[in-house]
């Protein structure tokens, strides 16, 4: 199953201990046995930490299935995570996305400026980067 799901044993026994998944048997050696279904299972809590879900959120949310027949506690709760999880990610990106613009036009402003020594200074009344500068007013 390790093989399969692209972890190590040593992650599988760790789940166990926490309860996100359960052993069904083992054989007389103790070795454990795994169905397809504890595959997709385990697939699952992978896509889960993937998307930034810690182990106690996964492990909330597999709780909820002892008392939800149908499944749509555990629907609405991921929902309303990934929500939430997209949100944190919009918010990440536009920062992201300032501060490659930030980087870009000081890379710019470099490759533009004749006389790094007079920046800020002389240069500024002239600059084209005036209305971005942090030191427009000191000059």
């Amino acid at each position: 199953m390790a093989r399969k799901c692209n972890v190590t044993a040593r992650t599988i026994r760790y789940y166990e201990s926490l309860g996100l998944l359960k052993t069904n048997s083992r054989s007389e050696g103790g070795q454990r046995y795994y169905t397809d279904a504890d595959v997709v299972y385990l697939n699952r809590i992978a896509e889960l930490k993937e998307l930034d879900f810690s182990l106690n959120e996964i492990r909330s949310i597999i709780l909820m299935g002892s008392d939800d027949a149908t499944g749509e506690k555990r629907r609405n709760e991921l929902l309303k995570q990934y929500r939430s999880k997209l949100s944190e990610a919009l918010e990440r990106q536009a920062a992201l996305e300032k501060r490659i613009s930030d980087l870009t036009w000081h890379v710019q402003q470099l490759e533009t400026n004749d006389d790094f020594q007079q920046c800020p200074g002389l240069m500024c009344k002239n600059c084209t980067f005036r209305e971005r500068c942090r030191f427009k007013e000191l000059s």
